[in-house]
């Protein structure tokens, strides 16, 4: 049986991950470090709680001892615990750098120590900043993050290469486009617009609404991130995307669509400093040497998506409550 450590393992993208290793991967245990800051949703994974292959573990990606005591005979590593929302980090940059930078050389020293036989990185397009109106991103792009958030993954990126460099840990980076799903924290555009639509809530659009973005459904984000666990090659980067280009106002509109909802419920908004225009990715790296494609068809993805917070209105009320919070200490207190 191997053993890989998911930091992170409560958010969003790393709950979908943790469900898809259990269901898909029988030859692993699953260890789940995460601190359960604002975004870690400990009812995400409540269903799993006893699961045989499953143990979590509360604590922070920077603190020596919670990594060392969660790393434990681990032969890989996924490290997707991050501080991730780009008006936060315009608001308070200091946590991002302390979570994303710092955080990020904890592990891969313990990592190093451990003799850990993989360790995938887990970023994001926005460290190549801004794109023009052609063309997509790929490894090869320049570095050029417009926020706090971005540079600090961009930071946390070129250290973990340097770990492999310097010191033969056999680091891989991933750079994925924008996710969308089940279990996503509804301050991001598609489960926040959802949420409100809902309600008959004002749905509040940056700008113009035209910034485009490049969505691709979790699952075939979690699919990626295991071929390159097995197959990747370390000191390399690839890019994770889903050849599905939409402006935020076509995202919107479709979300309307889908929920029987007028379109007067789009609030155009101030745009936030530093927004990137456009983002596209070229996943051809991946596809080539590892064989990955996205399967997942966006109309498809959309539906499905809309109709999980539609079935799962208690699961977001709660977030939007603050009772998520109180989650851990009923289930754990007294364990």
């Amino acid at each position: 049986m191997n053993r890989l450590l998911i930091t992170g393992g409560c958010g969003f993208i790393g709950a979908n991950f943790v469900r898809w290793s259990l269901a898909n991967q029988p030859d692993w245990e699953i260890v789940n470090l995460d601190a359960l800051t604002y975004a870690g949703n400990l009812a995400n994974l409540a269903d799993l709680a006893d699961h045989p292959r499953y143990r979590f573990v509360k604590g922070d990606i920077g603190n020596p001892r919670d990594v060392a005591a969660a790393m434990a005979d681990c032969d890989a590593v996924v490290h997707m615990a991050a501080e991730s929302h780009v008006d936060r980090s315009i608001e308070g940059p200091s946590v991002f750098v302390q979570t994303n930078v710092v955080g990020t050389q904890v592990l891969l020293d313990e990592a190093r120590r451990g003799g850990v036989g993989v360790f995938v990185m887990v970023s994001t397009d926005e460290v190549y900043g801004s794109l023009g109106a052609t063309g997509r991103f790929t490894e090869q792009s320049p570095l050029q993050p417009s926020s706090p958030y971005s540079a600090s993954k961009t930071a946390a990126d070129l250290l973990a290469l340097s770990y492999q460099t310097t010191y033969d840990l056999p680091v891989i980076v991933t750079r994925c486009s924008n996710n969308y799903g089940p279990y996503q924290f509804p301050e991001k555009l598609i489960p926040l617009f959802v949420t409100n639509a809902m309600t008959d809530q004002p749905l509040p659009l940056y700008g113009d609404g035209k910034n485009v973005r490049d969505w691709i459904h979790v699952e075939d984000h979690v699919r990626a991130l295991w071929r390159v666990v097995e197959d990747g090659r370390p000191g390399q980067v690839y890019n994770i995307g889903g050849n599905n280009e939409q402006a935020n106002i076509d995202i919107t509109r479709v979300i309307l669509r889908v929920l029987g909802k007028p379109e007067s419920l789009i609030q155009f908004v101030t745009d936030r400093p530093g927004h990137d225009r456009r983002y596209a990715i070229d996943a051809a790296k991946l596809s080539a040497e590892i064989g990955w494609q996205p399967q997942v068809k966006f109309d498809d993805g959309i539906a499905a998506t809309v109709a999980w917070y539609q079935q799962n209105r208690v699961w977001w009320e709660a977030i939007k409550s603050g009772e998520y919070r109180d989650y851990y200490e009923r289930m754990y207190a007294n364990r």
